[in-house]
């Protein structure tokens, strides 16, 4: 852990000290190569802008638009980040724009996205069909169902008749999700006060847990938790989610609404969803010690102890976790270090791709809520 902590610290650092400045500036045909952290799937500039915004390291992206004709790359947003806080070259290059990230620049946390895209498909992470008269029934069906991030219409003139009107609604993730999560000498973990780890409803849960048993198969997607009530905060934000086991920090959520098989096993603990009730998040958000929330780090700061680590965290608008080292830590050159974490929880299509005879869009539950 030494040697990545080492890493992770002088990333921070210079994160910090480049790219003060808010620089808002779109290059267009013009690229950034080299230097790729990821890319991820992006409709637009805009959009993939905001991701950039939102990931922990990314200082700058270049993304590859739909007129793009070298290659299949079409839609991908490359996220990128040097120790100077600058690409470290740029390069004229048709089909591609450049930009900035607006860590700086004071961003809205959930930001309103409100364009709509003609004959490209946000592939997969469908949850939920129906038929609707247009894409703009379709779109508020989406905005009104708390769980659809975004979504794709076929139009009348698809070439697949049977599907045309078809209203796909889709979810991604916006909780925050600890990437790694593990056990570490000297080392204490948690989340920020402020983070949103559960929807607000009128009716409180009464939440449901089945201790030493295992409800094996219907897996749906495995994630890490620091705990069985974390894991059931996960399940409840995924609509298709019914139950989960939750044993060694693995989450194990599971899809299978008709049938629930129980077996007993030590170390396992599972238990229901809750989809339209209020769940308490607070034993959540408690300091856990001798755990790592290894990764997506934005920062560290010096702090006394894990108390005053939290408060912090719960101080800085886009910190979602963080972790603290003590002085039981085996290197002393980290002790006191409190390191402020994040990652992206803005919609975010798993892929985007041209397709004629469909819309795609947004909710625009965030643009009703920055109107207000």
């Amino acid at each position: 852990m030494g040697a990545f902590l080492v890493l992770l610290g002088l990333l921070s650092l210079c994160t910090l000290s480049s790219g003060q400045e808010c620089n808002q500036e779109i290059l267009e045909n013009v690229d950034f190569p080299g230097t790729d952290i990821t890319f991820l799937y992006s409709p637009d500039v805009e959009h993939c802008q905001q991701l950039c915004t939102q990931h922990p390291s990314c200082l700058f992206f270049t993304f590859v638009r739909a007129d793009w004709t070298t290659d299949n790359r079409n839609f991908y947003c490359y996220l990128k980040s040097t120790p100077s806080g600058q690409p470290a070259s740029r390069s004229p290059l048709l089909g591609v724009t450049s930009g900035f990230s607006l860590k700086q620049c004071n961003p809205d946390p959930q930001p309103c996205l409100s364009e709509m895209y003609d004959n490209v498909d946000f592939k997969g992470a469908d949850y939920r069909t129906l038929f609707t008269s247009s894409y703009e029934d379709c779109q508020r069906v989406c905005t009104e169902d708390p769980d659809c991030r975004f979504f794709t219409f076929v139009k009348n003139d698809f070439t697949v008749k049977n599907i045309r009107y078809k209203c796909h609604l889709k979810f991604s993730w916006n909780i925050p999700r600890t990437p790694i999560v593990e056990s570490k000498t000297g080392v204490t973990s948690g989340f920020s006060k402020n983070a949103k780890l559960t929807p607000h409803f009128d009716t409180a849960c009464e939440s449901t847990f089945f201790p030493n048993t295992d409800l094996p198969g219907s897996d749906l997607q495995v994630l890490k938790a620091v705990s069985a009530e974390h894991c059931q905060i996960l399940c409840s934000a995924h609509p298709q989610c019914t139950y989960f086991s939750f044993t060694n920090f693995d989450c194990f959520l599971k899809n299978n609404p008709n049938t629930m098989e129980a077996r007993a096993k030590d170390g396992i603990k599972s238990g229901l969803a809750a989809h339209s009730c209020h769940l308490d998040d607070s034993l959540v958000k408690i300091a856990y010690e001798e755990i790592d929330f290894r990764g997506s780090d934005i920062r560290f700061e010096l702090m006394d102890d894990a108390d005053m680590c939290q408060s912090k965290c719960t101080e800085d608008p886009v910190c979602q976790f963080y972790t603290y080292v003590d002085k039981q830590f085996s290197d002393r050159a980290f002790w006191r270090r409190c390191y402020l974490k994040r990652v992206i929880t803005m919609p975010a299509p798993p892929k985007v791709e041209k397709l004629v005879g469909v819309l795609s869009g947004f909710s625009q539950r965030n643009c009703e809520t920055a109107a207000r």
